[in-house]
């Protein structure tokens, strides 16, 4: 099983080394879905997050003095290159890596998929990602609580329903859309709200 997840991860890495490969530097410095970072900043993150290991997260952490944005800034700055083409090269090399924080190995399927959409919808790129990644990734944040960056807690207020997709998860007032709009939703994305219908709407926009 664990196999087969990396086979996913590092097809959602080379599909966006690919995509990146065609930009120009000037694009990089388009705001990203991501509050305060461009585009050039997530990748920097992506970076940092590929070469994550369970020993280095946790010590890292202790570092910035358990603060995950402090830790996530300065993975930022360690691995932002001086040119974009730079970082791309830094992605590229760390896209076969299996190393991991201490977390579901799901989690890897979330950081590539939300934050491969932190880059592409501003750049107005689409990729028709694998139905099962987004759908394990979204089964994923469905039980991660909000403190880990997830929506537990939400999905005691509202159900979603993906109408693309074979999944439903949650309590409450319905909320209807693809399956990535609801992945993004729920990890925080405003953009995806427009995708989105139903009566639970208000619920999870006040989450988002």
């Amino acid at each position: 099983m664990s196999t087969h997840v990396w086979a996913l991860v590092h097809a959602e890495r080379a599909a966006l080394v690919d995509d990146l490969s065609r930009l120009d530097e000037a694009r990089w410095g388009t705001p990203s879905l991501c509050d305060g970072w461009d585009v050039h900043d997530v990748v920097a993150h992506l970076v940092d997050t590929a070469k994550t290991t369970r020993l280095g997260f946790v010590t890292g952490l202790a570092r910035a003095r358990f603060d995950f944005d402090r830790q996530n800034t300065g993975g930022v700055e360690r691995e932002r290159g001086a040119r974009p083409a730079v970082t791309l090269e830094r992605l590229r090399r760390v896209a076969p890596r299996t190393s991991t924080p201490p977390a579901p190995l799901d989690s890897r399927l979330v950081e590539e998929i939300v934050h491969g959409e932190d880059i592409r919808r501003p750049l107005g790129l689409t990729r028709a990602y694998p139905q099962e990644a987004v759908v394990r990734a979204l089964k994923l944040q469905a039980r991660t609580p909000a403190s880990f960056g997830g929506a537990k807690e939400l999905l005691r207020r509202v159900r979603l329903t993906a109408t693309d997709a074979d999944v439903s998860t949650g309590t409450g007032p319905r909320v209807s859309g693809p399956v990535l709009s609801l992945l993004l939703a729920v990890s925080g994305r405003w953009a995806a709200l427009d995708d989105l219908t139903g009566p639970g709407l208000g619920a999870l926009a006040e989450h988002g």
